[in-house]
Parts: C-alpha cells; structure tokens; sequence
C-alpha cells in the first residue's frame, strides 16, 4: 500500500497489481490531485448517514389525488343568499342630512366628503340614538368594527357611534366606494319625493336604470347596488371571523339591497325592507318573515288579456282597452310587446269567428289554456 498526500487529507490507495502489463500501469504524474476539504466530507457523511437511517418509503397513491374543498367551506367565494355568516353584522342608516333636510336629492359622489353632505342637527339626534340602541343591543360589548361608508354623514355617524360604544377610532374602517350613496342620474338635484319613480322602475326590473346625466353622478340600477354590496361582504367575509362588524351606509337603498341578498327576498322588492335615517338593524336571518314573491310576467300577462277579453266582450274597443291597460300598469316594454302580440292573435282569431259569439267561445278556450 502506498500513500498519495495532499495539502489537506492524506488519502490510502490500494497499490495496482504487478501482473498487469508495464503499458498499463498509469504514472503518478498522469494521476489527478483534487484536494478533499472538510466541506466535501461533512456532506458526503451527511448525505450517507440520512440514506442509512431514512428509510425508502414508496409513495402514497392518496396523496397525488387532487383535494376538493366543499363550495361552502371556501372562504372568500361569498354568494348571496350565503349558506352562513362568519360574523355579527349590524345595519344603520346615517342620520338624516343636510340635503335631505331641504328635501333634494344629493348622490354625486364628487360631493360626498362635502360639509354640505354632513349630518343636520336632527340627523345628528337620529344617530345619537342609533349608538345608544346599538350599546343596547350589546354590539360592541365584546369588540366591534364599525365600517362606514367615506361619505360625510355616515363617517360622522361612525365617530358617534364609536364614542358612546367607547370604540377605539382605530376600529373604524372607512369604506371608499362600495358603500356610496346610490346613483339617481338624472334625479340629482331633485325632490327627494321624485325617488318614488325610481322605485317603480325597481319593483318591475333589478336592471332598469335611472336617467343618465352628465355632471358625474351615476345611474344605478338595483343590480348595479347588488354587485357592489356583494363585493363588501366578500372583503368583509374573508377578512374578520367571530367579529362583529357594525356597517354604517348613508342611504337606505344600499342597506335594503344587502339585507334583501342575505336573506333570499326578491331584489325588486328591497322597498320593503327600507331604513329609516338612523334606524339600526342586526341581520339575522331566521327573524326575517317569509314574504311572497311578486306574480310572474306571465301571470301578469294572463290577468292583462282577461282584462282585454272582458273589455272587448263587452263593447268596448280595442284602442281603448289598450289605454285603459297603459293607464292601470306601469309595463316594461317586453311586457308591452307580448300585450300587442296577445291582443292581434286574439283579435285575428275573432275575425274568424265573424261575432262576438265567436269571441265568447275564444274566452273560453283561452280559460282552459290559462287555468
């Protein structure tokens, strides 16, 4: 055996046997010195040590399978109505404003952190007891978050709320957009008694927009509100759990649209669930009470052609049932297509017949098709 040194390990090699050939037998000067460092060592009995003490485990076929999470355990993915709420919420409408208290309508968001869109003094009396029902009710007894709106009045309404729930200002939240006051269009600046054509417009169609104008306001539907106040209780779902988040909205409609998603009502009928300036309300799903949906189209349509039929069977003529008809309803424009058409199938139908005995005959047939 000889012994081959370098600068820094000495390394045994196994002397070559005499009996190959003299050609065969390297040199030492053709052999390759690479000095071995402790690095090298330490990893190599590293690497030795863990494939004699770590057993080869041959994989499990469970864990490649892909992993399912229920739709209704994934948080984040929040849809209305939700299978369950994370959190307490509590619902108050802002005192009445400075505008509202000259009765005009005011949703431009330019003016929103206006001194103009401030609480009135009533408005600011209104809130007082909205922070004194909410310490009622116990709401921040163990903590809250008060999440207002960035508009004037519901950011002020926040701060009283916060003071007499002793609520640190750290814990108010201030939303910039998916709780702004509605956009009216073309209503902005009017009677707030107007708004009553808005919601004749919701209670027919979610997607009916008010007039457009071109100062900035926008013109909302009840849809539009709805994608809005969805995006709020997603952040809001994903964001806290076991809290309790008190939501603080300038108008009613934004309150009525996310009360009426949460608990499964008809969006055309969020009128019903309207707030008052300063009313506070905790969502709770099971105290809501069953309310009936509106009639279909269809069955809107059948009562219209009824009314038609008994009309015309009765003298009066076609042209004045259909004022009659525009004067009773405030119809969308699909409903009035499918009026005109009914009325010409029934009207060519009684040309056959040549008389009114024919009509006569027409209603009852229609009678068995409809009930």
């Amino acid at each position: 055996m000889r012994i081959i040194s370098s600068s820094s390990i000495t390394t045994p090699l196994l002397s070559l046997p005499s009996s190959l050939p003299p050609s065969s037998i390297p040199k030492p000067h053709n052999i390759p010195y690479v000095p071995i460092g402790r690095r090298h060592l330490l990893t190599a009995v590293t690497i030795s040590i863990s494939i004699s003490v770590t057993p080869f485990t041959p994989p499990q076929l469970n864990s490649l399978l892909p992993v399912f999470v229920p739709v209704a355990d994934a948080r984040g993915l929040f849809q209305m109505p939700p299978f369950r709420l994370s959190n307490r919420y509590f619902l108050v409408r802002a005192g009445e404003s400075e505008y509202e208290s000259l009765g005009i309508i005011n949703t431009n968001p330019v003016a929103k952190t206006s001194v103009d869109s401030g609480l009135s003094e009533k408005g600011k009396k209104q809130t007082l007891r909205a922070a004194f029902e909410l310490k009622a009710m116990g709401a921040c007894e163990n903590g809250c978050w008060i999440w207002p709106s960035i508009t004037q009045r519901a950011y002020q309404a926040a701060e009283i709320i916060a003071s007499v729930n002793r609520v640190s200002r750290s814990y108010i939240v201030p939303e910039y957009s998916f709780l702004d006051a509605r956009g009216l269009g073309a209503y902005e600046g009017k009677n707030l008694d107007s708004v009553s054509e808005v919601y004749a417009s919701d209670s027919i169609s979610t997607r009916i927009k008010p007039p457009p104008i071109d100062d900035g306001t926008p013109n909302e539907s009840v849809a539009d509100v709805f994608v809005r106040v969805t995006q709020l209780m997603s952040i809001l779902e994903t964001q806290y759990s076991g809290d309790t988040v008190i939501i603080v909205s300038p108008d009613s409609d934004n309150l009525t649209i996310l009360q009426a998603g949460l608990v499964g009502l008809d969006l055309r009928r969020h009128r019903d669930l309207s707030f008052a300036p300063g009313e506070v309300r905790f969502v709770d799903a099971s105290s809501i009470p069953t309310y009936k949906q509106p009639a279909s189209a269809l069955y809107k349509y059948h009562l219209l052609v009824f009314y038609w039929l008994f009309a015309i069977t009765s003298g009066d003529s076609q042209s004045g049932v259909l004022s009659n008809l525009g004067e009773r309803s405030a119809l969308n424009i699909a409903t009035q297509v499918a009026i005109h058409a009914g009325l010409r199938c029934l009207s060519l139908g009684a040309h056959n017949y040549g008389t009114r005995e024919g009509i006569l005959r027409e209603r009852g047939v229609l009678y068995s098709l409809f009930l």
